[in-house]
């Protein structure tokens, strides 16, 4: 299946990738999507030929829970209104606790590291496995960028990915955004996770922006993309013609005309990669034979199976590690505490940033104090749901904890809040809220 050069499809420069030229398919974060219709941009794509792939972000295959039966319906389900050819996730948890571990249930709102063990890999795999009986169409997994490592690890990315492969089948999103994050922020080789993964597996590539920040590398997806990424894809490209290579960028869109030159520059990047890896090929052709082999790694390892409770020492490994990212328990031993402080503060800002884009009104109404309260009610309160409950949450805690000085912002918290609270025996929370409007405004 050849996909060739796309783009991600996101709803604010939804035009803008409409007027591009030269793009095969699209990408779409499924999540995003409605299951019995389709924005129009998508639909006039999908009727000039353009294929769009769903990219989910929730289904947690890394989780140690078995993945939800309802997630998994939805992605099938808007797998089969785009007519695409697979469908993609991440190996990433991305909540904890729950039945497993006796504990409430936490939400990461981002997608979260597993380690490489053999325990993560047994519950991975069949995870994997359950999502490829459900869904209609083949499943592609991405490696994810991670600031932070798990200690006692004992396979590698690469092994851990040519395992996972060998067990399932599944396809490979090899993110190159992502390896490089890792070499930044984890000491770890691109070149040497190409050459352990089988690259035979890749379905298609990822390619995107970041930003380093006292030694740390965020992967944005914000800003342009950098040389050292491209200098991954060009080492990917090495090895292996992808099937498609994508241009990801999620916030601070630039104009259309700066997208065309990333594209363009990310051709240009395959192209000449392309052309030295011909180069090579006619050299060692013409040199005697050294007896070196080629460079792939040594493939899948022997592995054993995991131990009987691998799903129950992953939960409590992952709930732990979660907890003290987001409700501010001890942190796990042999973590690095420094890089655990920048997870927390990058978790707490990313929900800041998306209940602002599901929730707009909420900054509008508390204006220049909506991110310092924000962050306030995030260090106190863990996100259990996703991000509309947490907008409603947000919303409730100013509301019952004295409201806002002005009576105005009041009145438009309120109104918003109980708009969106949903048909449901009133809380005493909203019936004291309700108390308070009707003081407010004199009913």
């Amino acid at each position: 299946m050849k996909l060739g050069i796309g783009i991600g499809w996101r709803p604010e420069i939804a035009a803008e990738v409409e007027a591009l030229t030269g793009i095969d398919w699209v990408e779409a974060v499924a999540e995003n999507l409605c299951a019995d219709h389709l924005p129009g941009s998508l639909v006039r794509l999908r009727e000039r030929g353009v294929t769009v792939v769903p990219h989910g972000v929730s289904l947690g295959l890394g989780g140690a829970d078995r993945p939800d039966a309802g997630r998994l319906a939805s992605l099938a389900a808007r797998a089969e209104l785009l007519g695409t050819p697979l469908v993609t996730e991440h190996i990433a948890f991305v909540r904890a606790g729950g039945p497993l571990t006796a504990t409430p249930r936490l939400e990461a709102g981002h997608l979260l590291p597993v380690p490489r063990t053999w325990d993560a890999l047994e519950v991975l795999c069949e995870n994997v496995r359950i999502a490829q009986d459900s869904l209609p169409v083949p499943l592609a997994l991405e490696n994810i960028a991670a600031l932070i490592s798990w200690p006692d690890e004992e396979l590698t990315e690469g092994q851990f990915l040519a395992e996972l492969v060998e067990r399932t089948g599944v396809r490979l999103l090899i993110d190159v955004a992502n390896l490089h994050t890792n070499h930044v922020n984890r000491g770890e080789d691109p070149a040497k996770a190409l050459d352990e993964l089988p690259v035979e597996a890749i379905a298609y590539v990822h390619v995107a922006g970041g930003v380093e920040k006292d030694g740390v590398w965020h992967d944005t997806h914000a800003h342009p993309v950098t040389a050292p990424v491209l200098d991954v894809l060009a080492e990917l490209r090495s090895r292996v013609d992808p099937p498609g290579v994508l241009l990801e960028r999620d916030d601070a869109f630039p104009p259309g005309a700066e997208l065309a030159a990333e594209l363009e520059t990310i051709r240009g990047t395959l192209r000449a990669a392309a052309e030295l890896k011909t180069v090579r090929g006619t050299l060692r052709a013409a040199a005697p034979d050294s007896g070196a082999g080629n460079s792939r790694g040594a493939g899948p390892l022997a592995g054993k199976p995991a131990a009987p409770g691998a799903r129950d020492r992953t939960a409590v490994a992952q709930t732990a590690l979660l907890s003290s990212l987001v409700a501010g328990t001890p942190a796990p031993e042999a973590f690095d505490h420094r890089r655990l402080r920048v997870q927390s503060r990058a978790l707490a800002a990313k929900r800041a940033d998306v209940v602002a884009k599901v929730a707009p009104e909420l900054p509008r109404i508390l204006g220049d104090g909506y991110r310092a309260a924000f962050l306030d009610y995030a260090r106190a309160r863990p996100m259990s749901g996703g991000y509309r409950r947490d907008a409603l949450d947000f919303a409730e805690r100013i509301l019952i904890s004295g409201g806002l000085a002005v009576p105005v912002a009041q009145r438009r918290l309120t109104h918003w809040w109980e708009d969106r609270s949903g048909p449901r025996p009133p809380r005493r929370t909203a019936r004291l809220v309700r108390a308070a409007r009707a003081v407010l405004v004199g009913k």
